[in-house]
């Protein structure tokens, strides 16, 4: 087997060389839970998640790869429940980057760490030979507070599933500028404290929490539909997406659930704090267009109610789908 694109998508491919290569030499009781970050036990419990950052175009509507990498290392960690404390951040700059934009994109990853509560703790440069491009990866650690226990496990029939809002906007932002299509689309990229410290500080019993990147809405609900063991039903008409993004996505045959974001999560909560959840997720800045799009019912696999009242059985991403978005 040859890499491919597809290999990058977050879909089966990905999952299929995680799998085949990682997973089988790498194999231990942390990583083959395959959550979003690794809970350690360090004289308590604590939240570790790396991530590599390959964003094209480096700078984009909403964002650039510096505030992305911070965010997206940062959401990883608020969806396992912990509260981001440190970040590590190794740089591979190509030949021919420009030092001014190279310095508007640190200063950007600086201030989303600010924001985001986390310091910067350690670091790494190489240059290669290329053509002026970038690469950030980057390590964060979270403190997970006792009494907190999120897990991709943990759902349970009756169960309800939120989602903080809109799907789609970042994936259609990065392929409207590499098609040079002019719109008004802008990209969720964010870090989300916001709606996790708001969903804890109404004391909401969250089971699950996922952030909604490569591979989509359709994606994330599948590996949490086979880690729990059970079913989950999506309502089509009540996931939310932008009428820019949907007529985006329609035109180009895009399907949203399925569409990479960069400020999005879901929570799976009791139904006795649905309407608890709801309303503290909308309280916030980057949650006030929650919404409840699902629930968890006996069985296995994942479906979706669609808008003329049929029930089909969906997959995670197969293919190729947009690389390079984060």
């Amino acid at each position: 087997m040859k890499i491919t694109m597809a290999h990058g998508s977050g879909g089966k491919s990905s999952a299929q060389l995680m799998s085949d290569i990682f997973g089988k030499h790498f194999k231990n009781d942390i990583l083959d839970r395959m959550e979003d970050a690794a809970v350690l036990e360090v004289n308590g419990r604590i939240a570790c998640s790396t991530d590599s950052f390959v964003v094209t175009p480096l700078v984009f509507k909403g964002g650039d790869i510096g505030k992305l990498c911070v965010c997206g290392t940062v959401n990883d960690l608020l969806m396992m429940g912990a509260v981001p404390k440190y970040i590590t951040c190794g740089f591979i700059l190509e030949e021919g980057l420009d030092t001014e934009l190279l310095d508007r994109i640190v200063e950007s990853m600086a201030r989303q760490a600010r924001e985001a509560g986390v310091t910067v703790v350690a670091g790494d440069t190489k240059v290669v030979e290329g053509n002026g491009g970038l690469y950030i990866n980057t390590t964060g650690i979270g403190e997970i507070p006792a009494g907190r226990d999120v897990s991709s496990a943990n759902c349970r029939p009756g169960d309800v599933v939120l989602v903080s809002g809109n799907l789609g906007d970042h994936h259609a932002c990065i392929l409207s500028d590499r098609m040079e299509i002019e719109n008004d689309i802008v990209s969720d990229c964010a870090a989300l404290n916001d709606v996790v410290d708001s969903l804890f500080a109404h004391g909401i019993e969250v089971r699950t929490m996922r952030d909604v990147t490569r591979g989509g809405l359709g994606t994330v609900i599948n590996e949490i539909a086979d880690s729990s063991g059970c079913m989950i039903e999506l309502d089509d008409e009540s996931i939310p997406v932008h009428d820019d993004v949907r007529g985006f996505s329609d035109i180009l045959g895009l399907d949203p659930l399925y569409m990479g974001n960069e400020g999005k999560m879901i929570a799976i909560v009791p139904e006795k704090d649905a309407e608890k959840a709801l309303a503290a997720m909308r309280a916030t800045e980057h949650g006030r267009d929650a919404a409840v799009i699902g629930r968890v019912k006996e069985g296995s696999g994942a479906y979706i109610k669609t808008r003329l009242g049929a029930t089909r059985r969906f997959d995670v991403l197969y293919g190729e789908g947009l690389p390079r978005i984060c």
